[in-house]
């Protein structure tokens, strides 16, 4: 008979350094094989073979082989490990996991403070570049920090002087030296703080910020990507230049859907999932079908294709946020405006259809602005000299709905 592979369970300790499950003990009965950290080792019941984690790559072998053998094997972590936790690299060393947690750090400084998390964004300094954690304190309203030594509250506050904030230092979460400071930007800067512990970067207004905590999912790569990152056919694709502007007016993000209606090669479509939208691209050319699937999976991102031709394509696609018109007539700008999306975004590049385009947007009650975008992009010449080649004008129509 083939032998059962058992999981490794992931067990969570909580702050105070006790496993908080209370299935604990019967997974501790069956263990062959414990690993943890010694603070976590020595809280717990262990009569097992133990590692004591120091450098992973050790205990993952110790894992590895306790799993092929069929030994129970168990892992004592921090809070929720599967919270910027050790499930991570478990599960990208291909070892079967079960978790067991405990309370997250972040969740419990939360709790302390009696403050409503659901919208926090939660970063990291540990292990890596303080500068990242830093910008999300600066830009949204309501960030936790996973701090280490030496990128901790002294070193956020001193960043974020300038900025209108308050912190909240959590010290020593669970146990009895534990501690939660109200303090400024300046004054954590000023003074030395316990590890470990967990930093709440507040707004405090009236000060203008904003009132949403979603951050924006920009793309590492960039956004309005040159031609050449795409496959197309005979330069069917809109233009880097009115990319730009397109996917500006269609304020993707985080949250919102849009449709990418004649999608060509679904740079439109693509560039919305690069900023966190979901997007549906609708495109009746079998072979463009293909490009946007290739395309997408090139970029990293989820985009649902709907093969058909559009107005009929549409019927009973969910509603939308917004949609990018790049193909069809004015009965498929009718169609999508009767779904009535909050904004509606042309690019027409025959100037005879851009009235009817703004007058049916008009009609179905949108307030519509346009702008006619000539680019000229520089190119070689013999000698190193350069000239200035022209792109084809391209009108785009933007539709906001009141």
């Amino acid at each position: 008979m083939a032998r059962v592979t058992a999981p490794v369970t992931v067990v969570g300790v909580d702050a105070a350094g006790h496993p908080a499950h209370p299935a604990l003990a019967g997974v501790l009965a069956e263990a062959g094989l414990v690993v943890g950290a010694a603070r976590h080792l020595a809280a717990a019941p262990v009569n097992a073979e133990t590692v004591a984690l120091g450098p992973l790559a050790p205990a993952l072998d110790r894992l590895a082989a306790a799993v092929a053998a069929g030994t129970p094997a168990v892992v004592l972590a921090s809070g929720d490990p599967g919270f910027f936790g050790i499930v991570r690299r478990l599960r990208s060393a291909g070892l079967p996991v079960r978790v067991l947690p405990a309370v997250s750090s972040v969740a419990a400084a939360f709790a302390r403070l009696g403050l409503p998390w659901d919208g926090a964004a939660v970063v990291t300094a540990h292990g890596r570049d303080v500068r990242p954690a830093l910008n999300a304190a600066r830009a949204l309203p309501l960030v936790a920090v996973l701090t280490a030594p030496g990128a901790g509250a002294a070193e956020l506050g001193a960043g974020l002087i300038g900025w209108s904030r308050r912190l909240a230092v959590a010290e020593h979460l669970g146990t009895d030296a534990e501690r939660v400071t109200w303090t400024t930007p300046a004054e954590a800067a000023a003074r030395s703080w316990s590890d470990p512990h967990i930093v709440l970067s507040l707004g405090t207004p009236p000060d203008g910020m904003r009132v949403d905590n979603q951050p924006a999912a920009a793309p590492g790569g960039g956004w309005a990507l040159p031609e050449s990152a795409y496959a197309h056919r005979d330069s069917m694709i809109t233009k880097a230049e009115v990319r730009a502007l397109v996917v500006a007016r269609l304020r993707p993000r985080l949250g919102r859907l849009v449709w990418d209606v004649g999608a060509g090669s679904g740079s439109v479509g693509i560039e919305c999932a690069l900023l966190g939208a979901a997007v549906v691209a609708v495109e009746r050319d079998p072979a463009a079908v293909d490009l946007v699937r290739a395309n997408a999976t090139r970029h990293g991102v989820d985009v649902r294709v709907v093969r058909g031709s559009a107005p009929d394509a549409l019927t009973g696609l969910p509603e939308p946020d917004a949609v990018f018109v790049g193909g069809g007539g004015t009965d498929v700008l009718a169609a999508v405006a009767a779904r009535r999306p909050a904004r509606v975004v042309v690019a027409l590049a025959a100037v005879d259809r851009v009235a009817p385009a703004r007058d049916l947007l008009r009609d179905a009650g949108y307030a519509v602005e346009g702008v006619q975008l000539s680019a000229a992009r520089l190119a070689d010449l013999p000698g190193g000299s350069v000239r200035l080649a022209a792109t084809n004008p391209v009108v785009v129509l933007t539709g906001e709905r009141p």
